[in-house]
């Protein structure tokens, strides 16, 4: 009886550590998963990334094949993620909360989107204070990008169109020029 308790210590102890040493793996810049370069090992694109649910349903699981348990499921078409690691066919993405999980990458499309976090934003005509206003999006609206510069970008939502201060929106890099 000793034996097998003394058994089961280990077994726990190695599952342990190999459970440690994935997670370690997976937040480490040098890990396979993020590649050393800032770029995806797998499609070498940058990491991370934004994209957009192409489908209307995506399981989110807890590791990177169909084996792993699903935490939860996205249920919006177009909602903005961001990629952080990559494994075969397979994408690591975070949602605007930080939660996040492994989805295949069929699930995923490159057209990006963008969440507005404002309560209130004005849509204006052109990327200036004190322009025109064409609409207004209320939060959780997801719009679609047209184009980028350094502070504002200007979206696609509900038959509209119009510039977006950058700050009111999550989806796209502080930094980040789309054209």
């Amino acid at each position: 009886m000793a034996a097998k308790s003394v058994w089961a210590a280990w077994a726990v102890a190695v599952l342990l550590l190999v459970v440690v040493t994935g997670q370690v793996m997976a937040q480490s810049p040098q890990s396979p998963l993020l590649g050393a370069s800032g770029r995806g090992p797998v499609t070498q694109l940058p990491m991370p990334r934004f994209v957009s649910m192409k489908a209307t349903e995506g399981n989110v699981r807890r590791g990177p094949s169909l084996s792993h348990r699903i935490d939860w499921v996205y249920r919006r078409k177009d909602l903005p993620l961001m990629i952080v690691a990559e494994h075969g066919h397979w994408r690591r993405v975070q949602d605007r909360d930080g939660q996040g999980g492994w989805v295949h990458y069929s699930l995923l499309s490159g057209v990006r989107t963008v969440l507005v976090e404002a309560d209130e934003a004005p849509m204006l005509l052109k990327p200036a204070e004190g322009t025109p206003e064409n609409a207004r999006v209320q939060r959780g609206v997801v719009a679609r990008i047209d184009r980028c510069l350094p502070e504002w970008c200007r979206i696609r939502a509900g038959g509209h169109r119009g510039w977006v201060r950058k700050a009111h929106l999550w989806g796209v890099g502080p930094n980040e020029v789309i054209d």
